[in-house]
């Protein structure tokens, strides 16, 4: 049996699309100085079950604060396939120790399958199409169940981010896109660290500014902002998740 949607199926959905952008776009105005807690409690109160906190492991802060707001907050992570034993690690260490539900997804193929079909180092010759397939498509798919999800984006890491708000609306995905930690500078990122013993990857101590696959990130040198690491010698410098 084949069911085909309707017009009126389709209407429903960019009505109820329009509403969440209208909520988003209110809410980024009403919690543009709000705290990172309350910006997440308003999400947690708002969509519930339906909110979901992303997360790099290049550090927990913005799992470590969704946790404090609403325990057993899931937490999605991208295994692409090309990360740094040390990330894998921080990923086993956060569902150990935070009151988070910690979720994995993995691209439909495995590094293998890709290289078989596409050739070998697929991110040398074709940065774009691997991040494409590593970690957009299977963000996209890992985000149909929820309603809103948050991010660890901050202003002050680069030129590309510097106009992110607290609470947008993610119109790729249809989703409302929360950036919690979005004024923070890395000072206010390190004193919460501190302060609350909140779990880092190691990789942070030992040059990089930024955590991302493997052989596609190096260590930064002195002078240069958090995402020069990412990337480099290239024009890109996002992987398509963010914009």
């Amino acid at each position: 049996m084949t069911t085909v949607r309707t017009e009126p199926d389709t209407r429903r959905e960019n009505d109820r699309d329009a509403e969440l952008e209208a909520l988003a776009e209110q809410a980024g105005r009403d919690l543009e100085e709000a705290s990172a807690q309350e910006i997440l409690r308003w999400a947690a109160d708002t969509f519930g079950g339906r909110f979901c906190v992303t997360s790099s492991m290049e550090d927990a802060v913005v799992a470590h604060l969704a946790s404090r707001v609403f325990p057993g907050v899931d937490v999605v992570f991208l295994d692409t396939g090309y990360h740094f034993p040390e990330t894998i690690g921080t990923r086993d260490a956060v569902e150990a120790v935070l009151d988070v539900n910690v979720i994995t997804l993995t691209p439909r193929r495995t590094v293998a399958e890709q290289d078989a079909e596409h050739g070998p180092k697929l991110h040398d010759r074709d940065p774009d199409l691997c991040c494409a397939l590593r970690k957009v498509k299977p963000l996209e798919e890992g985000l149909t169940r929820y309603s809103a999800w948050a991010t660890g984006l901050r202003r002050d890491e680069s030129p590309t981010r510097a106009n992110t708000p607290v609470v947008g609306w993610d119109k790729k995905r249809r989703k409302v896109k929360v950036s919690p930690i979005a004024r923070w500078t890395q000072d206010d990122v390190d004193a919460y660290v501190a302060e609350h013993g909140v779990l880092t990857n190691p990789l942070l101590m030992d040059g990089y500014a930024s955590v991302g696959c493997e052989p596609c990130t190096r260590r930064v040198r002195e002078g240069e902002d958090a995402r020069a690491g990412r990337w480099a010698g290239r024009s890109k410098t996002e992987c398509g998740l963010h914009g």
